[in-house]
């Protein structure tokens, strides 16, 4: 072999060593500079044949038939008819117009044939318009190592939060989806999914209320940017209290504002806070629960009343809260019927589900049970060596699997702390206004004398 030869053996060795750890380690890289081209291709190859064997082709229209019986042919199937390919850095999106009798469910019901016919990691359906649909292909797992996006999107009460499986981002928005409640077991990723939702909400004229009745562990290190907070089942009695009387001043003011006149203007008049004057429109509150179940308890027949009386209170405020910008952030470990009077008609308010990886199958069939049973399995079988993939439902409908980055206790308290000059201060909660003393010097333990 004569040197020439072997540099370039030696070259192409590297060059495939190059491209398996690119494709190992990152993906991304990979995908943009080799991978689409193959499956480009690949699909422009097969495709008629890949739409007949999963049987998304209808019979030929009746012109077709007599042009192909003059010229002695078999009429070809009609394939549905792709009409843009777009490149993005997970993998693909195609513009596809179904064909007459076709629906999106005929495409959904075949995405698992769909993405091993074209060598894909993930396949999902979306319509777009009457006689169109998007068809996602996801080149690799997006979800293994989660790096959201550099431009994400900052409007107020719009928090991103998590990477989609499709490679888009989710956003919490509190406008589209005022309530939401959020399960998961220990170590499942719901307090880091919770983390990443206050450090979004810390930076936006937003006033943040806490119950967290584990004697505050989880939101206490949050409390420079919390306009009240309670520890205890019997605090989150009066603070609900003060915040359905909250909401019941708003009410007032948006009637007083109403002016019901007849010199008045249609547009002038408003259902809800946000079509108040800036002057006075009051600001957002977003009160988050963790624990849930901890409200739920009780521990002998005189808490009965308190526990009925302060769900109550939680039902009102997630059934009447929206026009008065009080949204409610639900968390728990758990979440079922048998935890209590309300439970249920809590849930049925709460439009926005998530579920982490939880121990129980009711407690899936509670968050999502509702939406499809496709999204329950897919709750269940979350491994637990991947922290902060979760099962979710979509405002658009259906369901959808993502996974938050991982934020940690100190990142998001250095959040809270650097914008805790935009903490709104609330007169009829300053009762539970956490307060910060200067820190004294903790005194060492006295030495014990022999």
């Amino acid at each position: 072999m004569s040197g020439g030869q072997l540099a370039a053996l030696v070259g192409l060795v590297l060059v495939a060593a190059l491209v398996g750890w690119l494709r190992g380690k990152r993906p991304v890289w990979y995908w943009l500079g080799f991978g689409w081209l193959a499956t480009v291709v690949r699909l422009a190859w097969t495709y008629r044949s890949v739409m007949e064997a999963c049987g998304l082709t209808e019979q030929p229209s009746r012109s077709r038939v007599i042009l192909a019986a003059a010229m002695d042919r078999v009429p070809a199937q009609a394939v549905p008819k792709l009409r843009r390919m777009r490149i993005t850095r997970s993998g693909l999106v195609l513009r596809v117009k179904i064909l007459p009798g076709q629906e999106v469910l005929d495409f959904d019901a075949a995405t698992e044939r769909l993405r091993h016919s074209w060598r894909m990691h993930g396949v999902h359906v979306k319509a777009l318009k009457p006689g169109f649909l998007e068809v996602r292909l996801i080149a690799y797992d997006v979800l293994r190592r989660v790096t959201m996006p550099r431009k994400l999107p900052s409007e107020l009460l719009k928090v991103p939060v998590a990477l989609r499986a499709d490679g888009a981002t989710h956003v919490r928005d509190f406008r589209a989806s005022p309530h939401e409640l959020v399960i998961g077991a220990t170590e499942s990723g719901k307090s880091v999914y919770l983390r990443g939702l206050v450090a979004g909400l810390a930076s936006q004229r937003v006033a943040l209320v806490g119950i967290d009745c584990k004697w505050g562990v989880e939101l206490a290190p949050f409390s420079r940017r919390l306009s009240a907070l309670a520890y205890t089942p019997e605090d989150a009695t009066v603070l609900l209290d003060l915040l359905v009387e909250e909401m019941t001043n708003r009410y007032e003011l948006i009637r007083a504002s109403q002016q019901l006149a007849s010199d008045i203007p249609p547009e002038s008049i408003t259902s809800d806070v946000w079509g108040l004057p800036e002057d006075i429109r009051p600001v957002p509150l977003v009160l988050i629960v963790d624990e849930v179940a901890e409200l739920f308890l009780i521990a002998n027949k005189s808490d009965e009343k308190r526990r009925d009386h302060m769900v109550t209170q939680l039902v009102r405020l997630a059934q009447l809260g929206r026009a008065a910008a009080i949204y409610l952030e639900v968390c728990g470990q758990r979440f079922g019927s048998e935890l209590g009077t309300g439970a249920t008609a809590l849930r049925a308010q709460l439009t926005g589900r998530v579920a982490h990886r939880v121990n129980d199958e009711a407690s899936a069939k509670m968050a999502l049970g509702d939406i499809s049973l496709r999204a329950v399995g897919a709750a269940t079988s979350i491994a637990a060596e991947r922290p902060g993939t979760a099962v979710i439902g979509l405002v658009t409908g259906g369901w959808a699997r993502i996974r938050s980055p991982f934020v940690s206790l100190d990142q998001a308290a250095a959040a809270c702390a650097e914008h805790e000059h935009l903490t709104p201060g609330i007169p009829a909660l300053d009762a539970f206004r956490p307060h910060h003393p200067a820190a004294a010097a903790i005194p060492s333990p006295a030495k014990q004398s022999v």
